[in-house]
């Protein structure tokens, strides 16, 4: 790309033609569509449902003695009156710089149009075109051509070519018929973090496609990422914006497993796309793959995967856990510069912990926050929605875009009272830091850390308090008719335990076992080990409608304990307090290979602190707060893999009252304004 580039301006400064690499057909897909090379770019085109097409009469527009039936073609659409060489080559050096997709071997063919009435191709144009050595030149009728015209241009007319977007595409000639595919750049997924790319079908329905796309020279999936150029002139929010999807959320035309080649093997592709993913795409947002998370959302360990190969994480060594469930997309996140953003869901840390061990920004809302419709469910009233980003403000953008009420879960799912979400700069007055979940492991990143408090208090003039949280909740007088109100071991393994098994069951446990064995003679489906034990003999006894219905009232006792007396609403404060704590590793590397966790200074995940009844990330769950990971910098550390010196992210988690998601996003704009947070990198280190 940076060689094409420099070809270019070279071109420029001499009016020497740029060097163009040959188009080369290599297969096709999808029952027509095609996959081709330029140079070292890998392209997928969407022939089967091009994006423009016209009739026109090409006899007079061969300029370079080309015939060829298929041509890179590159769109420009300009608002100025007087078409100029200038106006040429500052469009399309704006695209070299502003997209990934387009390259100049894109110009073997050119469109051009103006939205200026009466407009004109002047002589400095035509000269500038003819040095490029285009083989067609086509122009939009309302464009007119200077006197002394001597390039062979093609007027085109055709009623809605006016409405397609700048930027490169695949021409399609065929019998006076031109029509234009949108292209994709096909990008190796190198880190092995999704499961299948996908784009949309343009058909008219709302279909995606996957990218069933092996090139022997590189094994892994391709991801296909259309040009950014298309959603230059779209005041969508989350216009062009690629955004991956974890394989729980139905995407219509694509399937569905959750981790399971069982589940997909008895399972059709998706039908309809899930209300929250579609928001996305009415908001201008791209998809571009699904990506890999343990089976059925669970937590299992890297070593404990086996339908699928555990994803990598592209910080420190390459050998650190990506964690789970949303594995693959805070690990694509922190991975691909291509990639924008990642879907995931969260029950009972799988955004968290993933963004925490990624060094990205991740959330569990505020339960209730997104609907889960056509999304397969682990625990049905614990279940989130949230996204991973590298950068605060579009996180942040993304965010308050995204969630809107009209996709708010309604009581009769999560149980608790109706969601209220007040976009709001009542911020906390108490920082709240709980002893016995922190200090950090890592006593440099215990440094980390401080900074980013004596920060917090700073700015927003709070005051630090520190509390052991579970002798807080054991010290309440509890009612009669919720005396297990103070027992955090009870509300995580009772009301939780049946919440998040008897959804997975219902939906997802019971169907497969009992179509896999009038299938397969009786047999018990091949799923991984985190989910086999509790299915192969479930206990409809303990886990039932009933005691579902139980789990739901407890739960919001709970909810109602920590909204009133814990983190309350005040006049001045959406949530009387933040709760800091950690869901990662406090700073030390964890491990996708089990034996390298036996080494000093290292850590295994969800390990419950001494003294804690409860790990850090359940919190939330039982009380259905906002809790947000947060990446404040780096520390070192010496790598058994490498054996070398490497960087591992530092994370804080920030908590607070059910319904304060934007005040939290709002305190995070403010703390990135004052330099306090800043956007991540892709790669081996975050900052």
């Amino acid at each position: 790309m940076l060689l094409a580039r420099f070809l270019f301006l070279i071109a420029l400064s001499s009016a020497a033609p740029i060097k163009r690499n040959p188009y080369n057909f290599l297969q096709p897909v999808n029952q027509g569509d095609t996959v081709f090379e330029l140079g070292n770019n890998t392209y997928l085109a969407n022939a089967r449902y091009p994006k423009a097409t016209f009739s026109c009469d090409l006899t007079s527009s061969v300029t370079a003695g080309s015939s060829r039936s298929t041509l890179p073609i590159t769109v420009i659409n300009t608002n100025a009156s007087t078409v100029t060489r200038g106006v040429l080559t500052t469009t399309i050096q704006s695209y070299l710089d502003g997209d990934d997709v387009f390259t100049t071997d894109f110009l073997e063919a050119i469109y051009i149009s103006s939205s200026s009435s009466g407009a004109t191709l002047d002589s400095s144009a035509i000269s500038y075109l003819r040095s490029l050595e285009i083989s067609h030149v086509f122009m939009d009728a309302s464009i007119s051509v200077a006197s002394g015209n001597t390039l062979s241009t093609t007027t085109v007319a055709s009623p809605g070519i006016e409405n397609l977007p700048s930027g490169p595409y695949l021409a399609l000639i065929n019998a006076g018929t031109v029509s234009l595919a949108s292209v994709f750049l096909l990008y190796p997924d190198t880190y092995r973090d999704f499961l299948f790319g996908a784009y949309d079908s343009n058909d008219g329905n709302a279909t995606h496609s996957s990218v069933g796309v092996f090139l022997p020279k590189v094994w892994d999936p391709y991801v296909p990422v259309p040009s950014r150029i298309y959603s230059w002139n779209d005041p969508r929010p989350m216009a062009g914006y690629r955004v991956a999807i974890k394989d729980l959320f139905d995407i219509k035309g694509l399937q569905t497993s959750g981790g399971s080649q069982a589940w997909a093997h008895i399972t059709p592709t998706a039908n309809e796309t899930a209300p929250s993913i579609q928001r996305i795409l009415d908001l201008g947002g791209v998809l571009v793959g699904k990506y890999k998370l343990a089976q059925f959302a669970s937590g299992a360990n890297p070593w404990e995967w086996q339908d699928e190969h555990y994803p990598f994480n592209p910080r420190g060594d390459g050998w650190l856990t990506c964690s789970a469930s949303s594995s693959g997309g805070g690990c694509s996140v922190a991975a691909y510069d291509w990639l924008d953003f990642a879907i995931g869901s969260d029950t009972g840390s799988s955004m968290r912990r993933p963004a925490a061990v990624s060094g990205t920004f991740g959330q569990r809302p505020s339960q209730g926050l997104m609907s889960l419709e056509r999304v397969l469910p682990l625990g049905g009233a614990t279940d989130t929605a949230g996204v991973f980003s590298r950068d605060p403000y579009k996180w942040i953008a993304f965010s308050k875009a995204w969630y809107q009420p009209t996709l708010y879960q309604p009581p009769n799912i999560t149980g608790l009272s109706p969601l209220e979400v007040p976009d709001t700069l009542a911020f906390p007055k108490n920082i709240i830091y709980p002893t016995d979940y922190l200090p950090l492991n890592n006593s440099a990143a215990e440094v980390v850390l401080q900074n980013f408090i004596t920060n917090l208090t700073t700015i927003f003039n709070m005051t630090v308090k520190k509390i052991n949280f579970t002798e807080t909740v054991q010290s309440i007088q509890p009612p009669d008719n919720v005396s297990f109100i103070n027992n955090l071991t009870y509300l995580s393994s009772v009301p939780l335990g049946v919440i998040n098994a008897w959804t997975a069951w219902d939906i997802i446990g019971s169907v497969l076992t009992s179509t896999w064995s009038a299938l397969f003679d009786g047999r018990f489906p091949p799923i991984d080990p985190a989910r086999r034990p509790g299915w192969k003999s479930f206990n409809t006894t303990r886990y039932n409608p009933s005691t579902y219905a139980n789990a739901l009232v407890e739960k919001n006792a709970a909810v109602e304990w920590w909204e009133s007396s814990f983190q309350p609403t005040t006049s001045d404060s959406c949530s009387e307090n933040v709760f800091l704590y950690d869901i990662g590793t406090g700073g030390f590397p964890s491990y996708r290979e089990l034996a390298l966790n036996g080494y000093p200074n290292t850590s295994f995940l969800a390990v419950k602190p001494p003294g804690a009844e409860i790990t850090g990330a359940n919190i939330c769950p039982i009380y259905g707060c906002a809790d947000f990971t947060i990446p404040i910098g780096q520390v070192p550390y010496y790598s058994n893999v490498t054996f070398h010196e490497e960087m591992v992210p530092v994370t804080i988690n920030m908590v607070v009252k059910r319904g304060c998601d934007f005040m939290l996003l709002n305190m995070i704009e403010k703390l990135a304004d004052r330099g306090v947070l800043s956007a991540v990198k892709t790669g081996r280190t975050a900052f």
